[in-house]
């Protein structure tokens, strides 16, 4: 079985060339990328969270030391200046020496101020790649994120490395742990914020260390898509709990999304239909297949379960001609999965970043990119009780086809989501979630 460091060369490799090709194109000299900065809170002394440029985690995982540097130009050995300061109130990195730091030539930073004796003195034909533009004005850059430079290489960032790949699946790995440990509390009746605890001990990391903030949901709180609350106290009666939940290896996110039901009951049948929609969903993902269609195949099989669960007295079809589809799924079918969360480029229809946007009718699908071998999607396909779009619903011409005693049975638990993390490759999908053990 390879390793990190066994793959890591061919990454570098990958990069390397992308960055090339990005900069001929452009006529630049070399990409000057920066990891970030500190950002202190407004009128205190205190900072928030830190998180690296993603542009500079392509490159090499490290992800918790801002004021870092890269100066490369897709042929020479990459720079990187690592920030070490003489710091007796922080932690200090230690100097460089995992498996990855003999693909760079490293020079040590003390000072964060004193980096521009490290960068090229004329930086003229060099571009700054980063969120600091004070900082890029005062080095003397002409030249801040590059439109063009960046929609290529966003574009190509939807292709993973095998080394990117072995990232992902550990990951999952992490991820498929602390989801396992999540129902567990569920299902001894724990609240939502001590079920967030169960899932953060078993991940090994910190809120700040996730890849974004966990929903945790029990009941009727299954409805907010974005849910944050976490409530310290257990509910009186505990139905349902959906989590969505991810982890971090080297930079690169999981995204996982479950739903349970505290019963043997109609809406645990309804959660088992919906994880069987998932599974349907990923085996549409093929090369050449348009993202968008997998999207709109989602629709048609929620309008069954919606027909079939006696929500909606309609057939599928007529329930999607009709539009209903739309209140008990509101959001995108899923979206592109790396570096980031909602990794970039799902809106383009080639590397020059022309636009190619959702369709006029499913505002929040977040990739209508055509699917290809390497790329990782995930598939979420969800079905809610929401109590603002059942109300706007109530009032067309359409409530006549609702059952509306059964929707009010269902509304205590909420809604349902089903996410799975998936890699494409040529002649299969490889389902890191479900082969990690989460079912």
């Amino acid at each position: 079985m390879q390793t990190l460091s066994d793959l890591y060369p061919s990454h570098i490799i990958e990069m390397q060339k992308r960055t090339k090709e990005a900069l001929l194109r452009e006529g630049i000299d070399g990409l000057i990328i920066h990891s970030g900065q500190s950002k202190r809170m407004f009128l205190d002394d205190n900072h928030y969270p830190f998180h690296v440029n993603p542009q500079f985690k392509s490159w090499l995982p490290i992800i918790d030391n801002p004021n870092c540097w890269l100066v490369v130009n897709g042929v020479d050995k990459p720079k990187l200046i690592f920030y070490r300061p003489k710091d007796f109130w922080h932690k200090v990195p230690p100097e460089p020496s995992d498996f990855w730091a003999t693909e760079f030539d490293i020079v040590l930073l003390t000072q964060a101020d004193a980096v521009e004796k490290h960068l090229p003195y004329d930086k003229k034909n060099y571009a700054y790649i980063g969120e600091y533009l004070e900082v890029a004005t005062a080095l003397g850059f002409e030249m801040v994120n590059p439109d063009r430079v960046l929609h290529y290489l966003h574009y190509y960032r939807a292709y993973k490395t095998d080394y990117e790949l072995l990232c992902m699946r550990e990951a999952n790995q992490l991820a498929v742990k602390g989801h396992l440990a999540a129902e567990q509390a569920f299902r001894s009746g724990m609240s939502e914020f001590n079920i967030n605890q169960a899932y953060l001990k078993a991940v090994k990391q910190s809120d700040n260390q996730v890849p974004y903030n966990n929903i945790v949901a029990l009941n009727e709180n299954a409805a907010i898509l974005h849910y944050m609350e976490q409530d310290t106290a257990a509910p009186t009666k505990s139905r349902s709990f959906l989590i969505d939940a991810g982890a971090s290896f080297h930079g690169y996110a999981a995204d996982i999304t479950r739903t349970y039901s505290q019963q043997d009951d109609r809406f645990a049948e309804l959660v088992a239909a919906m994880d069987e929609v998932t599974l349907k969903l990923v085996d549409l993902l093929k090369p050449g297949v348009a993202y968008t269609e997998v999207h709109l195949a989602a629709h048609k099989y929620i309008a069954e379960l919606l027909s079939h669960f006696n929500i909606v007295n309609l057939s599928a079809q007529d329930i999607v001609e009709n539009g209903i589809t739309k209140t008990f799924f509101p959001h995108g079918i899923g979206h592109f999965l790396g570096l980031q969360v909602h990794d970039v480029a799902g809106h383009v229809a080639d590397d020059r970043g022309t636009p190619n946007p959702p369709p006029e009718d499913h505002p929040f699908l977040r990739t209508t990119r055509i699917i290809e071998s390497r790329q990782v999607f995930t598939i979420e396909p969800g079905l809610y009780f929401i109590d603002s779009l059942l109300a706007d619903l109530r009032a067309t011409e359409q409530s006549k086809y609702l059952n509306w005693d059964v929707i009010d049975g269902f509304r205590p638990y909420g809604g349902i989501r089903i996410e799975d993390n998936i890699i494409v490759h040529r002649d299969r999908n490889e389902n890191m979630t479900r082969e990690m053990g989460l079912n």
